[in-house]
């Protein structure tokens, strides 16, 4: 199917945040974009005020006449979290619509537009914004599809110039489900390729595969931008890609000098060919670091200056939920952090012990997944113990059943700290109350966004 030729697009489930930055971007073509979901809310008031007609009705009268009347040339979107037995969806199905899911219509967009695509088992969605942040702000005609919803542009979605000369995407290549082998990309970047997502792959050996799949993915005489440690686990890739290894400790792209202050890392960007000091990253981490180092070398392949680097490096602000500083006054400091691997706390802690040395950290940490917690435990428990006290909340389900014997308080005895605990979110405030914490830190990717504004406004009333 030509993207160009499409009469209409119909998402079923256009109020996720991923499916609703599609509509957006079909609308912003000039693609007339009609959808149903569920239930009203902030998103689909957005896709309504652009111009889209939704309706909140599972029926075949809610489905607008044009999508009835035009078979050919319309394309069905559709989400898994949809009933099978929904309505619309049936419709489609028996009447010969072409329908496609998410990650195959990604796959679409990027065989017709040039694509840098940024895969990882952490890392992705904020290296993801940090390419297309640096190249919007430096001026080139770029569109991006992230994951998580960027502070600069206060959305998962950037929107590309279509006036202008051709322009770039960059997407976030997810690997739960497979999903980034339905893309095109001429530029791939991995950050890190560790054990996650089991419950889809096996084992480690089967997901290496399917990173070394999505690399080999990469049209001929593309780039490959990949961490180190990465590199040495995928091995032997296409002989026609160019094989760019970076890191903070090495790789042909490194992280020199690295600096880090209460608010900020400073560090030297060094490539075979040029060096760029005191480049000012205003998200810390020596993590968020080496996120940044595969954008600059994107940025300087296609031709942005050094001095605009600089700039668009010290603008960069983040992306929501990633080392997000809610608080930071003396005696008090708030980090709120999506992190829920073992290596992804690991790289996260370590960061927040660099800034505050002199500083008491109190983690609170909710696990994210049974299957997850179960097959790294120990790594959990030994990442967690950087911190001088944890608190533990209950397992976030999300898609999952409970499994026997799996709870957040088997990770308490190998955290190897005294001051550990099992809190409940409705007790929380209550026991930070009577410990009132110098450096306090809340990590997980479940419901424990829910407690964030209440933590920070918490902390911002209880006095020293």
């Amino acid at each position: 199917m030509n993207l160009k030729e499409l009469h209409s697009v119909h998402f079923i489930g256009i109020g996720g945040i991923g499916m609703s930055a599609l509509a957006r971007w079909f609308n912003h073509v000039g693609v007339p974009v009609s959808g149903y979901d569920r239930t009203h809310s902030a998103l689909t008031a957005l896709l309504e005020a652009e111009g889209m007609e939704i309706s909140f009705e599972d029926s075949e009268e809610s489905i607008p006449d044009r999508v009835k009347d035009f078979t050919s040339n319309t394309l069905i979107v559709w989400t898994p979290a949809v009933p099978k037995d929904a309505v619309q969806l049936r419709f489609f199905q028996q009447n010969g619509y072409t329908l496609q899911k998410r990650a195959a219509v990604l796959g679409m967009i990027t065989k017709e537009m040039p694509t840098i695509a940024v895969a990882g088992t952490h890392g992705k969605t904020t290296a993801s914004s940090m390419i297309a942040h640096l190249l919007k702000h430096s001026g080139k005609n770029v569109a991006a599809f992230l994951g998580g919803v960027t502070q600069n542009y206060q959305s998962n979605l950037i929107l590309h110039d279509e006036a202008k000369d051709v322009a770039t995407v960059v997407v976030e290549a997810d690997e739960f489900d497979r999903s980034f082998l339905q893309l095109f990309p001429n530029v791939a970047v991995v950050t890190s390729v560790d054990p996650d997502h089991l419950d889809i792959y096996g084992d480690d050996v089967h997901m290496v595969e399917g990173f070394r799949e999505f690399v080999n993915l990469t049209s001929d005489k593309g780039k490959l931008y990949i961490q180190a440690n990465a590199l040495h686990k995928i091995g032997e890739t296409k002989k026609s890609l160019k094989v760019i290894p970076y890191g903070v400790n090495g790789g042909k792209v490194k992280a020199a000098n690295v600096r880090p202050r209460a608010a900020s890392f400073f560090f030297d960007y060094e490539d075979e060919k040029q060096v760029i000091k005191d480049l000012q990253l205003m998200v810390p981490g020596f993590h968020n670091v080496e996120n940044i180092l595969p954008a600059i070398s994107i940025a300087l392949d296609m031709g942005i200056t050094p001095k605009a680097i600089k700039e668009a490096v010290e603008s960069y602000k983040g992306v929501k939920r990633r080392f997000e500083i809610w608080i930071q006054e003396e005696g008090r400091v708030y980090i709120d952090d999506y992190a829920h691997h073992p290596e992804e706390i690991r790289a996260f802690l370590s960061s927040v012990r660099a800034m505050y040395p002199q500083s008491r950290v109190t983690a609170i940490f909710q696990p994210h997944l049974f299957t997850r917690t179960r097959d790294f435990a120990k790594g959990f428990s030994e990442s967690l113990s950087l911190a001088d006290e944890v608190i533990l909340l209950d397992i976030y389900p999300a898609r999952e059943l409970p499994i026997e014997g799996v709870t957040a308080g088997m990770l308490l005895e190998d955290i190897a700290i005294d001051k550990k605990s099992l809190q409940t979110k409705e007790g929380l405030l209550e026991y930070l109350n009577s410990n009132q914490p110098e450096v306090l830190v809340t990590i997980g990717a479940g419901d424990i966004d829910r407690l964030v504004e209440p933590i920070a406004n918490w902390m911002r009333s209880y006095e020293n």
